[in-house]
């Protein structure tokens, strides 16, 4: 009697390698843990801070080149009383001398009521300065580009006018440059210090990661993984970190600025927003400060990558 039976179905097998095929593989390193979250914010913090401390050294610098150059464009006679002769005549006298020496651009005498205001701010106004040997000023403004021969002209005023004496405000320029130079300084060192907290972050998380998978890694160095490749996986996990942390904190630094410029140009013109200009110039660090907040995220970034990587060998050299 021939077999009755069903025949077996091979659907199922046939099928099976399919439904058990293995999907993506899983990356050494979890893309998402507690410790990879707490990175990316120390990250951003330490970024965002040095992007402010870059931003506010660039502002500075350009506040005190301003100055500078402004202060370097100016000169000041100022003609002392002597009791030896009229000031007024005197002042006179030196301001026909300023004119007529060369790359002088413009002469401006001060009046004594004029004169008298520039000691406001130390004595109060209200005062009566008749009885006060008040000098006279006058400010000389210099043609752009080389100096004129000042010691020339110096030497002229004490020789024809009495009590007159010119000041190039070289010390005070020199001072500018020196505080000029002790932030930047300042602000370079804190970006160091800012890199050195960063590299030692990124070493314990990288230590801390190397612990929760060494025996994944232990695995795949056993059955033949090159130290290369393992080293690789930390190194994109950690780079994608430094990405994010240091985008979110760049990110809201520049932001900042561009809220901060766009407050300052909408204050000018009103009393304490030409006050502040004065002291940090428009409050913008310009497309150049964009640029240089830009590769400090990548930076950072790239010494997170540098950093977890370095690690990772020299654990690699354990196992």
């Amino acid at each position: 009697m021939a077999d009755q039976r069903n025949p077996i179905d091979l659907s199922i097998s046939a099928r099976a390698p399919r439904e058990f095929a293995p999907g993506n593989a899983t990356p050494i390193v979890p893309s998402d843990s507690i410790g990879g979250r707490a990175l990316v914010a120390v990250i951003a913090i330490m970024t965002f801070l040095a992007s402010l401390t870059t931003g506010a050294v660039m502002m500075m610098h350009a506040s005190a080149a301003d100055w500078q150059s402004e202060i370097a464009r100016e000169v000041t006679i100022q003609v002392r009383p002597t009791g030896k002769g009229d000031i007024e005549v005197e002042t006179q006298k030196a301001a026909e001398i300023a004119r007529g020496f060369p790359r002088i651009a413009e002469v401006r005498p001060y009046t004594k009521a004029e004169s008298a205001s520039l000691l406001e701010p130390w004595l109060g106004s209200g005062l009566s300065l008749d009885d006060l040997p008040v000098p006279r000023v006058i400010v000389l403004k210099l043609v752009p580009g080389p100096a004129p021969d000042l010691a020339g002209l110096r030497k002229l005023l004490s020789e024809r006018v009495a009590g007159a004496s010119l000041d190039d405000h070289r010390g005070f320029v020199d001072k500018m440059r020196a505080m000029a130079n002790s932030a930047v300084a300042a602000g370079l060192l804190i970006l160091v210090l800012m890199l050195a907290a960063t590299v030692l972050s990124v070493t314990f998380a990288t230590r801390g990661a190397m612990a929760a998978n060494r025996p994944i890694v232990e695995v795949l160095h056993l059955i033949g993984a090159k130290d290369g490749f393992i080293a690789g996986e930390f190194q994109r996990h950690f780079l994608w970190l430094g990405i994010k942390g240091g985008a979110i904190g760049g990110g809201g630094a520049m932001a900042l600025f561009a809220i901060a410029g766009f407050a300052g140009s909408w204050l000018t013109g009103t009393a304490g927003g030409d006050q502040f200009a004065s002291l940090f110039g428009s409050f913008s660090i310009g497309w150049e400060g964009y640029v240089a907040l830009a590769a400090q995220i990548l930076l950072i970034a790239a010494v997170t990558a540098g950093a977890s990587r370095h690690t990772v060998n020299q654990t690699l050299e354990s196992v």
